[in-house]
């Protein structure tokens, strides 16, 4: 099956190589990056034979958006545009309403699955219509792991639905690793614990807090047992802050979610205002002793 590819990135990359490999023909386009087959996307469309179908692999929000209105201005009806970044599903629902005054198909995919995917496989989250689903199947599936396709593939419903689970999904991320974050910091904590990493390496197997998120912390602490080459600033992508704010806006009661994304806020402040204050409140009422700060 041939393909256009938007997105060279190290996700976009690792996709396009696991898709040759499995027999596609991926052209590949990335201004950006110099393993680029072709020089822009007017060239993409035009090494491809109608009906096309264009893969979207950029950031979510003005790269997102500027791609797929170019590619609405190149491509022709009867075309399918799949977006597999983290978009927001909302513009998913402008972009697939934009597609389809021009006769042309959109789905929104949910990747998961990381820069170790191109071995290992991806997990599949995707919205559209039934038939343009099904049409891109061969791609889907070329992307899947190995075994049963049905426990890493979903159609999750009409356009938004797969970034929407997407989403969440990533949400979800937040928490688990806050969790173990913590765990590992209380086991460091504790002086009677001596192998930390064992700790943990011990958890992943036959546990019931067993993950691929443990064993890549075990395996971060493998490299690094201290992790004294990390910084404590933890960013966050965008998806995190949407899913609690889709939370609120459906009063889901989301509150391991809402506390690791504002954890990561806390990461960010070398001398925390707010907690300065709780300082200064309490020399207040109680008289407690406050640390001042060197000069």
């Amino acid at each position: 099956m041939r393909m256009g590819l938007v997105g060279l990135g190290k996700m976009g990359h690792n996709m396009r190589e696991r898709m040759r490999s499995r027999g596609h023909d991926i052209v590949g386009y990335d201004p950006r990056i110099g393993s680029s087959d072709v020089d822009s996307l007017a060239d993409l469309v035009s090494r491809l034979e109608a009906p096309r179908i264009v893969w979207v692999m950029v950031p979510h929000g003005r790269a997102t958006q500027d791609t797929v209105h170019t590619l609405g201005n190149l491509l022709d009806p009867g075309d399918l545009v799949i977006d597999g970044g983290n978009s927001r599903f909302t513009d998913d629902q402008a972009h697939a309403k934009r597609l389809a005054a021009r006769g042309i198909g959109y789905i929104d995919c949910g990747v998961s699955g990381g820069i170790r995917g191109k071995e290992l496989g991806y997990a599949l989250m995707v919205g559209g219509e039934s038939e343009d689903v099904a049409r891109a199947m061969p791609l889907f599936e070329s992307l899947l792991p190995e075994g049963d396709p049905t426990k890493c593939f979903v159609h999750a419903g009409p356009v938004g639905a797969g970034h929407f689970a997407k989403m969440v999904h990533n949400g979800v991320e937040y928490g688990l690793m806050q969790a173990y974050a913590e765990g590992y910091e209380l086991l460091c904590a504790e002086h009677l614990v001596t192998d930390v990493q064992g700790v943990l390496r011990a958890w992943t197997a036959g546990t019931v807090v067993r993950s691929w998120l443990l064993d890549l912390l075990v395996e971060a602490l493998g490299a690094d047992p201290a992790l004294s080459e990390i910084s404590g600033y933890v960013d966050d992508s965008g998806e995190g802050r949407w899913t609690v704010e889709e939370a609120i806006g459906h009063s889901v009661p989301a509150p391991v979610i809402t506390a690791a994304l504002f954890a990561r806020f806390s990461s960010r402040q070398l001398d925390s205002p707010a907690m300065k204050a709780v300082s200064a409140l309490r020399q207040q009422f109680g008289g407690h002793a406050v640390q001042k700060v060197a000069l």
